[in-house]
Order: structure tokens, then C-alpha cells, then sequence
């Protein structure tokens, strides 16, 4: 059914393409129908050119299309710029059939015209240029799941002239311009195959051996059912700080789109064995010392009394304090004898 659907592909623009050299190596027969035209046999000469590109483009879309696998068929795109490429040909042959040398000359005129055209659709311009550059390096297909950062994420669905068009994981349809795309980096989960690895990062407690750490957490994958077991997952050692001893599972996916399926799975497993086995993640811990358990301060320094002075020979020196005798009422402050007046 497909051969055949080629073959009708094929047929119209073989009839026409036959029919056209015909005429152009038998002009007798258009001359003995319809008489001497001077621009008839340039006529036919230009229906050549174009039934050729159209054959030519229908050929070549056939083989892409033979070509590519059935996960990654050649973008829309690169089948639609071969057939422009191949139509402007004609259309520049046709041209200069009719103009001769004239045809250039009125071409390098024009390119003032198209100088403020280009400006004035500069953006469509730099999308369609950069569909054109994304069709020819061909950093995805159609069905890949790509990462553009700071973008999207999902599955390409088309690829068009000036924009790109993702189904996300949600189900939701994001549509992208080429140039936006074009300057940003792509991660391709689907090439250069479908498989790829993943990772998670889980942080035990030091109690726990590295050795006995590893051995259970591979255990604990042995039953998953949505990860690979061949290659078959590993466990790494990434971190060794104050809170823990963090360990990287890596473990193989068949396909981007059973990401958190697997992640889910994953974390649940390690759970139940961690918790079975008795361990747990790390957890701040705070201990309250009491009064009776605080441990005695160090002994302080006595600061010198006012009646010692320290010497230069460190030996403290005691001093006599000043006596005041106190003052009686037999002997007044004034030098009066007392229970007189002035």
C-alpha cells in the first residue's frame, strides 16, 4: 500500500514532465496545431523546467522518506526546501529563457527593493533562516524529546519554516519560534538513541557503612519494573560533608516520557528499604545540657583589692590605709569651744 501511494506521488509529475520534452524536441507538432509563435517553444521550454523540479522534489521526498526510521522521520521542512530550491531554479531558467541577459541586470536592481523588504520582516527572515539551519544540521526529528532551556520541554511534533511545535507531558501544545530556538542549547533525550540515564541523589547518615549503604540500595532496585536492569543501575558516592553522606543512583530508561514514573518508583523503594533496614536520612540533632550536667568553668582571675598594689617584682605590696578619727562634740570643726556662741 505504501509502494503504491509512492507510485501515485509519482505519477502526475512523470506524465507531465514526459508530455513537456516531447513538445520541446518535437516543436513540428505545436508548429503543424496552432502555427508559427515566436514564444510558444519558450513556453514549453519553461513547462519543462518546472515539471523537472516537480518530479525531481516528489523524488526526493520519497527517498527521505524511505530513508528515515519509522521513531525519526525527516522533519516537513527539509522536503519543503528542496522543492523551493529546486522550483526557484526553474523559475530563474524560465526567466532568463524569456529576458536573456537582461534577466540579471533587472535582478541586481531590484536588490534595494529587497534590502528594505528584508528589513521591514526581519523577524520572520531570521525564523526562517533558522528553520532552514535546523532542518540541515537536524539537532531533532520529529518525535524526539528535547529540553530547550529556559523554554520547553516535550515531544516535537512539527517542524515548520518559522516555528517549532512541542507536546509537553502535561498534554499542552507549546509552539516555538525558530530563531528563539536556534540560540538557545538542546538537550535531545532521543538521540542518538531512545535509551538514556538518569539520576537521584540520596543523603544517609554516617552511622551507616558506604559499603552496606551501596549494598542496599542496589538491592532495592533489584525489583523495579520501569528502569532497565541491563545496563544495570550502580550507586555513587558524591558528597561526604557534616550532614550526611550523599550517594548518586543512576540507573537507564527506555524513554524519555516514563521520567517521573521511574523517579516515583525509585525514591519509593529506597524508602521502604532504608526503613525496613531500620535507617533514615540524617536529621539535625539538638542536645540540652542541664545545669548539673554542665561541665565547671574555668577559674577566674581575682582582680587586686584597693589596699594592693602590685610591684614591679610582682610581689604585692600592702599599704596603710588613711585613719580619720571621727569628730566628737568636745571638739568642734570650727576650733570653738563647744556650748558657747559667738
Amino acid at each position: 500500500m505504501r509502494i503504491k501511494h509512492a507510485y501515485r506521488r509519482l505519477l502526475w509529475p512523470a506524465l507531465l514532465t514526459l508530455l513537456s520534452l516531447l513538445l520541446v524536441l518535437t516543436p513540428w507538432l505545436l508548429r503543424d496545431r496552432f502555427g508559427e509563435f515566436e514564444s510558444l517553444p519558450q513556453a514549453v521550454t519553461a513547462l519543462a523546467y518546472f515539471a523537472a523540479a516537480w518530479l525531481i522534489s516528489r523524488i526526493a521526498a520519497l527517498a527521505l522518506d524511505q530513508a528515515a526510521s519509522k521513531r525519526r522521520p525527516y522533519p516537513r521542512l527539509l522536503k519543503d526546501m528542496v522543492a523551493v530550491l529546486l522550483f526557484m531554479v526553474a523559475f530563474i531558467a524560465a526567466t532568463s529563457l524569456y529576458l536573456g541577459q537582461g534577466a540579471f541586470g533587472t535582478l541586481a536592481g531590484s536588490g534595494l527593493v529587497l534590502a528594505l523588504l528584508g528589513f521591514a520582516i526581519r523577524n520572520v527572515v531570521a525564523d526562517t533562516l533558522s528553520g532552514i539551519a535546523l532542518g540541515v544540521e537536524g539537532p531533532f526529528r520529529i518525535g524526539d524529546w528535547v529540553d530547550i532551556d529556559a523554554l520547553a520541554r516535550g515531544k516535537v511534533i512539527e517542524i515548520g519554516w518559522r516555528t517549532t511545535r512541542l507536546l509537553t507531558r502535561d498534554h499542552a501544545y507549546v509552539i516555538l519560534p525558530n530563531s528563539q530556538i536556534a540560540r538557545q542549547r538542546i538537550t535531545n533525550y532521543s538521540a542518538p538513541k531512545p535509551q538514556y540515564r538518569a539520576q537521584v541523589n540520596v543523603t544517609l547518615d554516617h552511622s551507616m557503612p558506604i559499603q552496606q549503604a551501596r549494598a542496599l540500595l542496589l538491592s532495592a532496585l533489584k525489583e523495579a519494573k520501569h528502569i532497565q536492569q541491563d545496563p544495570a543501575p550502580d550507586v555513587r558516592v558524591t558528597a561526604y560533608e557534616e550532614g550526611g553522606i550523599t550517594y548518586a543512583i543512576r540507573y537507564w530508561l527506555s524513554r524519555f516520557d516514563r521520567d517521573v514514573d521511574c523517579r516515583d518508583e525509585v525514591f519509593r523503594r529506597v524508602d521502604e528499604a532504608l526503613r525496613e533496614a531500620g535507617s533514615v536520612a540524617p536529621y539535625r540533632r539538638i542536645a540540652v545540657i542541664t545545669g548539673s550536667e554542665a561541665p565547671p568553668a574555668p577559674p577566674l582571675a581575682k582582680a587586686p583589692e584597693a589596699s594592693e598594689v602590685i610591684t614591679e617584682t610582682g610581689a604585692p605590696e600592702t599599704t596603710a590605709e588613711p585613719s580619720v578619727e571621727p569628730a566628737t562634740d568636745s571638739t568642734p570643726r570650727s576650733g570653738r569651744p563647744a556650748g558657747r556662741l559667738p
